[in-house]
């Protein structure tokens, strides 16, 4: 490991906290991505309109204003809350904001945005005819769903997440302007404090460099599965 001039286990411990805001993103982005695909293509118009308002606002506002925003503005909406609710029902509530948590729920808001519709594509790339075979076979709607609907939207989806998850993951950057000791804020920090920023945002880049290179591979082999049997265009 790199001493870096003892700032080398910070920054690999930095480097975990990433990972984790990354995955734990993911995870909150893919299943705000599948509700609002859904909601899109419901016939309920209440479920529709929600969803293209959800998109509509989160993709049109930029990803440092919304993280902002919900990081200093939560806390103060939750600090009226406490305030309101101690002074007219003696009830004693407080939560202090998170920047881990606070990450989380900004990226995972923000990207579940985009990958609504990667998901709304997917869905609308599968033969509906397929679907109705399966039920006319006695399927019923879950079973058609995650036996007919589910690998063939994921096989058109696949380009479009690799995509979306790319860009996440270095978004996670945006993290420590909020006050998250990942290895930006640490490599930051010591660059200021011993006046080397190559020395220190360098190894920041590389590890960026090599988790998205990691990312390219998994998902080309992921897609190669996804698209086995499959006979391509040209």
């Amino acid at each position: 490991m790199l001493d870096l001039r003892g700032y080398g286990p910070s920054l690999m411990e930095g480097a975990l906290v990433t990972i984790q805001l990354a995955f734990m993103s993911l995870a909150l982005a893919l299943t705000l991505g599948l509700l609002g695909a859904t909601a899109k293509l419901s016939g309920s118009r209440v479920m529709r309109y929600g969803a293209t308002a959800y998109t509509t606002v989160i993709r049109g506002v930029p990803d440092l204003v919304m993280m902002l925003l919900l990081f200093y503005g939560g806390q103060v909406t939750i600090n009226a809350l406490s305030d309101y609710l101690y002074d007219a029902h003696n009830i004693d509530f407080f939560y202090q904001f998170n920047p881990f948590i606070s990450g989380v729920l900004t990226i995972g808001l923000i990207f579940g945005a985009y990958m609504t519709e990667t998901f709304r594509g997917a869905f609308l790339a599968v033969d509906k005819g397929q679907i109705e075979a399966a039920r006319a076979y006695g399927f019923t709607r879950w079973h058609a769903f995650r036996r007919v609907m589910l690998p063939q939207m994921l096989r058109h989806a696949l380009p479009g997440l690799g995509n979306n998850w790319q860009v996440l993951l270095k978004t996670t950057a945006l993290v420590s302007i909020i006050g998250l000791t990942d290895m930006v804020r640490i490599a930051e920090q010591a660059a200021k404090s011993e006046r080397a920023p190559f020395l220190f945002f360098i190894p920041v880049a590389l590890v960026y460099l090599a988790l998205t290179a990691g990312s390219e591979l998994f998902i080309r082999w992921l897609d190669k599965r996804a698209n086995a049997g499959v006979a391509r265009e040209g």
